[in-house]
């Protein structure tokens, strides 16, 4: 019987809406676990995760009939929800988009000290030049007017 084998690696980045600073420190380990959940749920096992009080970092192994839109749906959906019911903030959005990179197998030990070190970095780089960065790295053509709703 013939097998489907696969290893699609995805190194995704969403923010609050407006970026605006809604996740805790203390929620972060519960909130983590949760996206893990909606990873295994959706066969694409979470590799890494971390952020800071407006945005996340994923690295995830993308499931063999998983598209990166339905996963965002999901994790994006779910965990509103969640964090709503979890601290009574009715006020939590994500952003309506998301940023999300191939990666290949050289680069995973690299991204994850990135993802690990997200807090370290951010006290010298912004959000949107982060972002602007990867934009650039991946050859992504962009307008600033949209690509921050």
């Amino acid at each position: 019987m013939a097998s489907t084998l696969t290893k699609i690696l995805v190194h995704v980045t969403f923010s609050t809406k407006n970026r605006a600073p809604l996740i805790a420190t203390s929620l972060e380990p519960d909130l983590y676990g949760y996206i893990g959940g909606i990873c295994r749920r959706m066969d694409s096992p979470l590799l890494a995760i971390g952020g800071v009080t407006d945005h996340l970092h994923m690295l995830v192994s993308l499931g063999k009939s998983a598209s990166v839109a339905d996963l965002m749906l999901n994790v994006k959906r779910d965990t509103s929800r969640w964090v709503k019911e979890r601290t009574d903030n009715d006020s939590f959005y994500w952003q309506d988009g998301y940023f999300a990179f191939s990666i290949g197998e050289s680069a995973v030990n690299s991204l994850l000290a990135y993802i690990a070190n997200q807090k370290d970095h951010h006290r010298s780089v912004d959000f949107k030049d982060e972002v602007r960065t990867f934009l650039r790295k991946y050859g992504i053509d962009w307008n600033e007017q949209y690509v921050w709703s």
